[in-house]
């Protein structure tokens, strides 16, 4: 077992002892799966063709990205050596496009040290990923949760997150960011893994129940 796996095995048994509601939507669904993602810029570039479009759009943006990059995982190089013309013929808004080169620009000139980060703290990331133009809070807390695989990371601001935790808490309504907030921080210190059980808890809703 990797030394990730374990530890969201651990937060998974943590999490299930301190709040008898989460408990049944960890047994019905398991251990948190989640691995670092080990292509960085990929990953960015990722979220910044997918922001406030469709996840379908996003996929076939991004997918006619790739063939355009060329075999293997779209790289900083790569991209600088596109056109403006080349990353807007794929469904990219002009302004992307420019986000886009942006963060390649960065990762060339070492503003962003994506090589590095590993071994940086959460806020040490951010700051350095909130300098690429079109990321910003939340994209860097994505980075840290999917990317890095950083254990306590709460994206309150995340409709998935509060909409889950609607569900789990069976609440009349969407809980505010306050809200939200106040009841990770029991979470704490794996508030990662249970903002994953959130987001998981929308996909297994059924007519029947949610889990």
């Amino acid at each position: 077992m990797s030394d990730h796996a374990k530890s969201f095995a651990e937060a998974s048994l943590h999490l299930r002892k301190v709040d008898p509601r989460l408990k049944p939507v960890i047994d019905s669904i398991g251990v948190c799966s989640l691995k670092p993602y080990r292509y960085r810029f990929a990953l960015l570039l990722r979220s910044i063709v997918s922001q406030q479009i469709s996840t379908s759009a996003a996929r076939t943006i991004y997918k006619r990205l790739h063939a355009l990059t060329g075999k293997g995982q779209p790289s900083a190089e790569k991209i600088m050596q596109l056109s403006h013309e080349e990353l807007r013929s794929v469904g990219l808004s002009a302004q992307k496009a420019n986000y886009v080169h942006h963060l390649a620009e960065m990762v060339l000139e070492k503003q962003v040290r994506l090589h590095k980060m590993h071994t940086m703290t959460d806020d040490e990331v951010t700051a350095e990923l909130v300098q690429v133009k079109g990321i910003g809070q939340w994209t860097a807390q994505m980075f840290l949760m999917f990317g890095l695989c950083r254990p306590d990371v709460f994206p309150h601001d995340d409709l998935g997150i509060q909409n889950g935790i609607q569900t789990i808490y069976e609440l009349e309504s969407r809980p505010d960011k306050q809200t939200c907030i106040e009841i990770a921080e029991l979470w704490a210190p794996y508030r990662t893994v249970a903002s994953w059980y959130c987001w998981r808890v929308l996909e297994m809703e059924t007519p029947d129940g949610p889990w």
